[in-house]
């Protein structure tokens, strides 16, 4: 599918808040690449240099403003330096140069290791958003992996999904409001099993008294809830439906995959009965749709990735939106760098060279 390019703006350096005088100091830098400045340094050589970043892999970048930010506020002379860059949201190419930085190589010889990592992590999150997105056919997605790393990446992470939508014209959910604050968005959430269990296990009880919190606090909220507390998706989903009324905006399946919620017991032995699957995801649309609740939305969750949601999208299953959790943050996609010239000449190692890419805009 074919980007549709994003307007010429980057975020500004100081919305990132870098850590900048450790990073201007290598602490978050490879020793080897601080080991090598001090050499230069020492030996007063200061050659003028250009570094070419690229990755293998068809992706969809992100960091590139990140990696910027590095560079501006972490480098020894900005000023002196030339940087031209694709911009976050792009499609790439394998081997296709994304960054090239010319100037003094002491200048930012620190900072390799630094906007390589950045680059690596929110690629990695872009393009598994995007590949989403795609499977999906473009139903809505709730970005949903907070908890499944560390809190000081979220808000990075965050960016990086929401750019990969943004950039084909489609808004991803954020479940935090780190998540969504680069971009001035907010958080939103469905009634988890936690407010169901602190309401003695009543979903009812639960839903009724957070959608009625919700019109006082957060009226903008679709109020959604879970229905898989009691393994009995189908008959909790009727039960909310039916004491929320026009309050309801959907129901959430999120049966775990150990799992076989109790509709499908009497419907066991041709198929995988566990988790969210395609029969009870149908068992509760047409419970539903019986019971006059056709607009009611049904959200699923809990162990989709890109190829379960493709396989989901192929069958025709009703679905209105999918939470995609982990998924959205594994894998890898490695940036490498390379000085490909040095002082006006070919200087890269055996198996790389200098490529041009026309599409890089100059950073001021």
């Amino acid at each position: 599918m074919a980007t549709t390019q994003q307007q010429k703006k980057r975020l500004p350096p100081e919305i990132f808040d870098l850590p900048v005088e450790k990073m201007r100091e290598g602490w978050y830098t490879d020793a080897y690449f601080n080991h090598a400045r001090d050499t230069l340094l020492a030996d007063d050589r200061h050659p003028r240099v250009v570094m070419q970043v690229f990755q293998k892999n068809e992706a969809v970048l992100g960091g590139m403003d990140e990696a910027i930010a590095v560079l501006k506020l972490c480098s020894h002379d900005w000023e002196a330096l030339t940087v031209h860059a694709l911009y976050d949201g792009d499609e790439v190419a394998p081997r296709e140069s994304v960054l090239t930085i010319e100037g003094d190589y002491t200048l930012f010889a620190h900072l390799e290791t630094v906007y390589l990592g950045v680059l690596a992590r929110r690629t990695l999150v872009s393009t598994n958003t995007r590949r989403v997105i795609e499977a999906a056919n473009r139903k809505p997605i709730i970005f949903m992996p907070a908890r499944h790393d560390h809190h000081s990446i979220q808000t990075g992470d965050g960016y990086a999904a929401h750019v990969a939508g943004a950039t084909i014209g489609f808004p991803i959910g954020m479940t935090t409001d780190a998540q969504a604050s680069w971009w001035g968005g907010r958080g939103v959430g469905t009634v988890p099993h936690a407010l169901i269990a602190a309401y003695g296990g009543n979903t009812v009880l639960a839903a009724t008294k957070f959608a009625e919190w919700a019109a006082r606090e957060s009226p903008d909220i679709n109020v959604t809830v879970l229905v898989d507390f009691e393994n009995n998706s189908v008959e909790t989903a009727l039960e909310v439906a039916r004491a929320l009324g026009d309050r309801l905006w959907g129901v959430r399946l999120d049966t775990s995959e150990t799992l076989v919620d109790r509709s499908l017991w009497d419907e066991l032995g041709d198929f995988r009965p566990t988790g969210v699957n395609e029969r009870l995801v149908w068992k509760v649309r047409n419970a539903l749709n019986e019971a006059g609740f056709e607009r009611i939305k049904i959200v699923a969750s809990g162990g989709f990735d890109a190829e379960k949601i493709r396989q989901f999208e192929e069958l025709g299953v009703p679905v209105d939106s999918y939470g995609v959790g982990s998924a959205l943050i594994r894998g890898q996609n490695d940036f490498t760098a390379d000085i490909v010239l040095t002082d006006g000449l070919p200087s890269a190692k055996v198996g790389r060279r200098y490529r041009p890419n026309e599409r890089l805009e100059i950073v001021v």
